[in-house]
């Protein structure tokens, strides 16, 4: 681990502990840690559409609007291959929020987030990606698998 310094104003100072106690962190390293690591990866993931992500897209719509969660599904389908697991947890008696976790490619899982983003009716869509360092053709185990049945899995690593 390395250590730096930083000097900053008594204001910015108190506001930052004030952050830190509402945040739970237990010091000011491991919040500023989380800081940097949030810029590093958000000007990641802005500046490059190449690579793999993970990621979810959350947005809130009314689920009176024509056809819409219809329209939200067959997207998902669609897109099967970079959809992983949906939720959907209903707001009120008209407005749902649904979180949709993703992995794939950088461009095709911002292309489908821009879409679902798109369809009419959908309100407040929010995209949170994480460049990953993606790999695969690992042949070791986790858990138990049967003799001679190695199985080739992915792994997804954080760049940040």
């Amino acid at each position: 681990m390395e250590r730096i310094t930083i000097s900053i104003n008594e204001d910015l100072a108190v506001a930052f502990d004030r952050l830190i106690a509402q945040r739970g962190y237990k010091n000011r390293s491991e919040a500023v840690r989380d800081l940097v690591r949030n810029h590093l990866e958000t000007e990641l993931a802005q500046e490059n559409n190449e690579g793999y992500c993970v990621a979810n897209i959350s947005y809130v719509f009314n689920h009176h609007e024509r056809d819409l969660a219809e329209r939200l599904t067959v997207l998902q389908h669609d897109h099967h291959d970079l959809t992983v697991a949906t939720m959907h947890a209903h707001l009120d008696h008209d407005n749902c929020l649904e979180s949709v976790i993703l992995r794939g490619s950088t461009a095709a899982v911002r292309a489908f987030a821009d879409a679902m983003k798109a369809e009419r009716g959908v309100r407040h869509g929010q995209l949170n990606l994480v460049a990953v360092d993606f790999s695969s053709g690992h042949d070791h185990q986790h858990g138990y698998v049967p003799r001679g049945k190695a199985r080739t899995h992915i792994h997804m690593r954080p760049k940040t």
